[in-house]
């Protein structure tokens, strides 16, 4: 990853990478709630809008160190995902859809009506770059290695929760909650816990979008970026990390792939995912793995 810049030339592939790997770090967390704990959240696009609000508003006006007040707004949404998390995800099926639902457009009405904290509709300006001590971040190269070395340290930790015992209870969940409660597992804490970490990935990835770009809007962080996301998670694998990773960049750089054509881009967009669902129903990564090692097999028989 450090030496792909080496190879990939030109400002405007190092921003669809970088955009990659702030979609990964929403679809990472998104991913632990949905392919193991089975909660379905139409609302990670306001946390990951809190993330950048909130670290725009405090570095830009009132000239909080931006690290500080990174890690600040992590800790402060994560708390909220935990307190919305309590009554939310004892609901089930659409009624929790629902409701993460609701409490997007509730942020995305408070971010566009909000204009002197906010700036409103036409977005916020001037938030300023990260540094690493004196030596300060600029420019999409210094940022593909920043945003790709928070992607891959919190890719690391989250493999190594989802084969700890807390991933054993999040599967335990998935399958079927009512065994995994008489089994002694305390499934609604652990709901609510996964909700509020992966409401802390959508935040990081927020305010380190905000830092790169500079410009926030309200529109990005409406409900169509939720399904977005939540399509990513689909199309690369249910409860398969390395698979919402392929969803990501997939889903991140085909619109640009096809902005050529963009006539047709609407038309050829709507035909891959609605191929991706139906041919690779478990996701786009676990069938490809499928479908390489049953021609591996019948390879494999022939020459025998």
């Amino acid at each position: 990853m450090a030496l792909l810049p080496l190879v990939v030339k030109g400002g405007y592939y190092l921003l669809v990478l970088n955009i990659i790997a702030i979609n990964g770090l929403v679809v990472l967390g998104l991913n632990l709630l949905i392919g193991f704990a089975g909660q379905i959240s139409l609302g990670h696009a306001a946390f990951f809008g809190m993330g950048a609000y909130f670290s725009a508003i405090f570095t830009a006006m009132y000239n909080t160190p931006p690290w500080l007040t990174l890690l600040a707004v992590m800790v402060f949404t994560a708390a909220v995902a935990y307190l919305l998390g309590i009554p939310t995800l004892r609901l089930a099926g659409h009624y929790l859809v629902m409701a993460t639902l609701g409490f997007n457009i509730i942020l995305y009405i408070l971010m566009v009506q909000m204009e002197y904290w906010t700036g409103g509709p036409s977005g916020f300006s001037g938030i300023p770059p990260l540094h690493l001590g004196s030596f300060p971040i600029q420019g999409d190269l210094h940022y593909y290695w920043l945003l790709w070395s928070f992607f891959l340290a919190v890719f690391f930790v989250s493999l190594n929760l989802v084969d700890s015992r807390v991933g054993r209870a999040l599967r335990a969940i998935h399958e079927n909650e009512l065994v995994a409660n008489a089994l002694g597992v305390n499934t609604e804490r652990y709901k609510v816990i996964i909700f509020a970490i992966s409401a802390a990935y959508a935040s990081l990835a927020g305010s380190l979008y905000a830092h790169y770009l500079s410009f926030i809007s309200p529109k990005t962080f409406d409900i169509f970026y939720s399904v977005q996301i939540v399509t990513m998670v689909v199309v690369g694998g249910i409860g398969n990390l390395w698979g919402g990773l392929l969803g990501a960049a997939v889903l991140t750089a085909l619109p640009e792939v096809l902005h050529a054509m963009r006539d047709y881009a609407a038309l050829l967009y709507g035909v891959i995912l609605m191929g991706a669902l139906v041919f690779f129903p478990e996701g786009l990564l676990p069938g490809l793995v499928k479908l390489w090692s049953e021609r591996r097999s019948k390879k494999v028989l022939l020459s025998e």
